[in-house]
């Protein structure tokens, strides 16, 4: 059955809209909770979860049922009209960053990720006097439509297709283990961020006018966390400095929670961890839980009135479409009742200290760390430091074999990579993953570390 599949998928499939990492590509058909199932009914566990889209859990009995009742009362709507759950969905969410940091604003939604980050780059030029420069991060991924790749760092995913815009000016993300600039942590003082200040000390640096006191760039697109970089977590006070720098010079602060937003960080949005407030908000992936394509982003009011942003400014035919909507509803709501910043902090810690003891045992581990339940593992040669690309593609094939053993049953385990170097072990376990669970992922991630060490 699977090799008349992977022979018709060959055939008939464009390769452009997925990944192949594994040869063959591994066919799943069903799923529940932290688990995907093969074929064969051989469980594999998931420590990524979708890119952190199912934060809480897959075929979530709740959340399925929110979708079903939908189905059968208002499936579908073209979007020149209203229905409710749209409505009550972007009144949650304005309603929940108003309470959080103070600020009024308004929701607008899409369909996916690098759909709300285009809008939002429409949103920042119309808002900005059409100024199109933005400042990203080194390590930033927000997408791979045409605007989106633009403020992605990753020159691959443009090369092909050339430039539709201005790409993005690019600066170091605080990656204090492969600090860019040689420093360490405990005594930097935040160099990086006096690297970023310097460029506005004089017009000659290219990106400030000091007569008229204007910036060419309009926003600086962050992600509190970096997630294709590699679950990179800034140290304390990077942010602050960084906003103090931007509100001086009158630049928007983005802040792309796609990946680690809903809890995933152990806070609603992943920027509260850093004690600023962004301007915009653009968000994603566990809004559904991944049962549905919506996207969307939370402006500040001063930059998306109807005066401002009218109707027509951007559309999608499947925007708030009413099963996603309905769904994204259910599941703030599900966040609303449970207390979801204890669950992320105390799984994420326990986790994080099987991770170091891990760390203790297997020398290719250089460096772990975690924010709530967004976890990394950088894994390097033996000297703790240099990156190894090899190895870590060996531990996920290792994972993706279906043979690891624990009591008696066997096993698979989803693992993902990330980091600047294709060397992390990115986990993002489900928020509802339970102890056992977790121990299990620990034993299955002792035995690929040890099989990829030992051949």
């Amino acid at each position: 059955m699977n090799s008349d599949l992977l022979r018709d998928e060959a055939t008939y499939c464009s390769f452009g809209d997925t990944v192949h990492y594994l040869e063959p590509p591994k066919i799943f058909t069903r799923c529940e909770g932290s688990w995907l199932f093969d074929e064969d009914n051989r469980p594999y566990l998931d420590l990524q979860m979708w890119y952190s889209a199912c934060n809480f859990g897959y075929a979530n009995p709740r959340l399925n049922g929110a979708l079903k009742r939908q189905i059968d009362t208002l499936p579908q709507l073209a979007s020149q009209y209203l229905h409710r759950e749209k409505i009550l969905l972007a009144k949650a969410i304005a309603q929940n960053v108003e309470q959080t940091f103070g600020v009024k604003g308004r929701v607008h939604f899409n369909v996916g990720g690098s759909q709300a980050i285009e809008d939002s780059l429409k949103l920042v030029r119309n808002a900005c006097g059409g100024k199109s420069l933005m400042f990203a991060f080194e390590g930033g991924y927000h997408g791979r439509t045409l605007g989106a790749s633009a403020i992605t760092s990753s020159y691959r995913y443009r090369r092909r297709y050339g430039h539709f815009g201005d790409r993005a000016q690019f600066i170091p993300f605080p990656y204090c283990f492969r600090c860019p600039y040689g420093k360490k942590k405990a005594d930097c003082g935040l160099y990086c961020i006096d690297q970023f200040a310097r460029l506005f000390e004089t017009e000659y640096y290219g990106v400030w006018d000091a007569k008229n006191g204007s910036s060419e760039y309009a926003a600086f697109y962050i992600e509190a966390v970096q997630g294709t970089g590699g679950y990179i977590i800034p140290p304390d006070g990077y942010f602050a400095r960084l906003q103090s720098v931007l509100s001086e010079r009158r630049i928007l602060l983005v802040d792309d929670e796609i990946q680690m937003g809903f809890y995933r960080t152990g806070t609603f949005w992943a920027i509260e961890n850093f004690g600023i407030v962004p301007d915009l908000i653009v968000f994603g992936k566990a809004m559904t839980n991944g049962m549905n394509p919506l996207a969307g982003l939370w402006a500040r009011e001063g930059l998306i009135t109807p005066e401002l942003f009218p109707p027509g400014s951007t559309h999608s035919t499947f925007a708030a479409n009413p099963l996603g909507t309905a769904v994204a509803l259910e599941a703030i709501q599900f966040m609303r009742e449970t207390d979801y910043t204890a669950i992320a902090r105390s799984k994420g810690a326990y986790l994080l200290e099987g991770l170091r003891a891990l760390q203790r045992r297997h020398a290719i581990i250089g460096d772990v760390d975690g924010l709530g339940m967004a976890l990394r593992m950088e894994i390097c040669a033996t000297d703790g430091f240099t990156p190894d690309k090899a190895m870590t593609d060996r531990m996920m094939e290792e994972g993706m074999k279906g043979d690891l053993e624990s009591g008696g049953q066997r096993y698979g385990l989803v693992l993902d990579i990330g980091g600047y170097y294709k060397n992390v072990v990115t986990l993002a376990p489900s928020l509802e993953i339970s102890r056992e669970e977790m121990d299990l992922a620990l034993v299955l991630l002792d035995q690929v570390l040890t099989r990829v060490t030992k051949t």
